[in-house]
């Protein structure tokens, strides 16, 4: 396949949104927890949170554009302030991805689709209680992207994951945490790891 963008550009719809869904590879399978004012609590999965710095420690993900009846995810994090990022793993993929069902305003995914919640340390938004790592989350910054969507930029206020997958460097291994990734919007894949090289230095780089 060798496509210009005019190529692109005229090709099938669903099979345009599945192709350039899928050319950035794996992502990360998270789902964002989040209370609203009135104590309903909601979940949604998402595969666009990304690392912006380490000190502060900051992350950030895609919110799709917000129509006239804005889902529950967003508004909750604007009312609040604060959200959970919890990563997926094996034993729960199929309750995580019908997360992204449209329900009514007001309809619980955690009930919908019965995962388990918890709440830690007084944090205001909920979190996966079969999540392995669990990130609490303060919002800092929305900014508007060209195609509608929104970059929300959270602060990290709270980490709770398992010693026994965490190294001596700090380094997760995502492989025994059982973790998953998406391609797409719906194809999931399991992680393991394949090696671990060092920090770079010009004067170390081996010969190839």
């Amino acid at each position: 396949m060798n496509l210009n963008k005019e190529e692109i550009d005229k090709l099938e719809r669903t099979y345009k949104l599945n192709l350039i869904n899928s050319i950035s590879g794996i992502k990360p399978a998270n789902l964002i927890g989040t209370r609203s004012t009135n104590g309903m609590d909601n979940v949604a999965i998402f595969s666009s949170v990304v690392h912006l710095g380490s000190s502060p420690a900051q992350l950030a993900f895609i919110m799709r554009p917000q129509s006239e009846i804005p889902r529950d995810t967003y508004p909750n994090i604007l009312e609040t302030g604060f959200y959970t990022i919890n990563h997926v793993s094996e034993s729960f993929i199929e309750k995580a991805h019908y997360t992204s069902a449209k329900l009514e305003r007001g309809e619980s995914e955690f009930d919908r689709m019965k995962l388990e919640k918890e709440f830690i340390g007084g944090f205001h938004a909920p979190f996966v209680i079969d999540s392995p790592v669990k990130i609490g989350m303060k919002h800092m910054e929305s900014i508007p992207l060209p195609n509608g969507c929104i970059f929300v930029i959270g602060s990290v206020e709270m980490l709770v994951l398992p010693d026994e997958i965490i190294n001596d460097l700090g380094q997760l291994n995502l492989q025994n945490s059982s973790g998953v990734g998406i391609s797409g919007l719906n194809t999931y894949y399991g992680l393991n790891k394949l090696d671990s090289f060092p920090y770079v230095r010009e004067d170390e780089i081996p010969e190839f």
